[in-house]
């Protein structure tokens, strides 16, 4: 069987569902993982994606924060979720495609501004957050599954536009990448977008605040797709759609696609 999948920080599903739409129809992913919804589950507005073919959700979701969403054009069935560092935040949904392969789907916090958790409570938080991801990989370690999302992290020097520049900034400090490191060792994923695309900068992200972000190409890559080792080698075909950043009213992200024969 073989799949593409796409993951997308919207922010703001109601707000960009025409955005979602176009991805949708210009490049036809049979499963498209969201993140920051912002919407509660039965306010998405599925009946535009399902006229698309897309009438498959599996999805978390609360008032004005957060929210992940598992749209499919194949069956899907809830594989569930998980709140870690207890926060009560829709971040981590997960589904299960007919032929086994689980996806999960994450939104992990952004941790704030300053990178102290002593004076920031945001980042501890991002930090227990992470480490609870670790604890459950190493706790009950995935096979034949795929992890993507916002993670919030740029970890390699060539993630960022500005690997010495960023050292400080929450998103690319040592301690971050150490935690996310931990993490993905912990469930043996393998980085299947750098796999494909091992040398280079590569980003996904582009702040608002830069008035011509393309230009300026000041961007990192906070968005990313894991497989378990035992599907990595399935993986191929992965490219950022940094195109979509430019698209009317867009997200600060863009999305991420690959492409699975498991």
């Amino acid at each position: 069987m073989s799949f593409t999948l796409a993951t997308w920080n919207i922010n703001s599903v109601r707000l960009r569902a025409g955005l979602v739409e176009k991805l949708l129809r210009e490049e036809a992913p049979d499963v498209l993982c969201l993140q920051e919804c912002k919407s509660p589950v039965d306010k998405i507005p599925m009946e535009g994606f399902a006229t698309l073919g897309y009438s498959h959700l599996v999805a978390r979701g609360q008032k004005g924060y957060n929210g992940v969403a598992i749209l499919s054009r194949r069956p899907i069935e809830d594989a569930g979720d998980r709140d870690f560092a207890s926060l009560g935040h829709a971040r981590h949904v997960a589904a299960r495609l007919e032929n086994g392969v689980t996806i999960h789907n994450f939104y992990v916090p952004a941790g704030g501004d300053k990178p102290d958790r002593a004076v920031n409570e945001k980042f501890g938080q991002k930090l227990d957050y992470l480490s609870e991801m670790r604890d459950w990989f190493r706790a009950e370690p995935p096979t034949k599954a795929i992890m993507v999302g916002d993670l919030n992290i740029a970890p390699r020097e060539d993630d960022v536009w500005n690997h010495k520049q960023l050292l400080k900034v929450v998103s690319h400090t040592p301690i971050e990448v150490e935690h996310l490191a931990e993490t993905q060792a912990a469930g043996g994923w393998v980085d299947v977008t750098r796999a494909d695309i091992p040398e280079g900068n590569l980003y996904s992200w582009w702040s608002y605040r830069s008035p011509d972000w393309d230009a300026a190409d000041k961007g990192r890559r906070l968005d990313h797709i894991w497989a378990t080792a035992d599907i990595a080698g399935a993986a191929s075909g992965s490219r950022i759609l940094r195109d979509v950043r430019g698209w009317e009213q867009p997200s600060d992200h863009a999305p991420v696609f690959a492409t699975f024969d498991v």
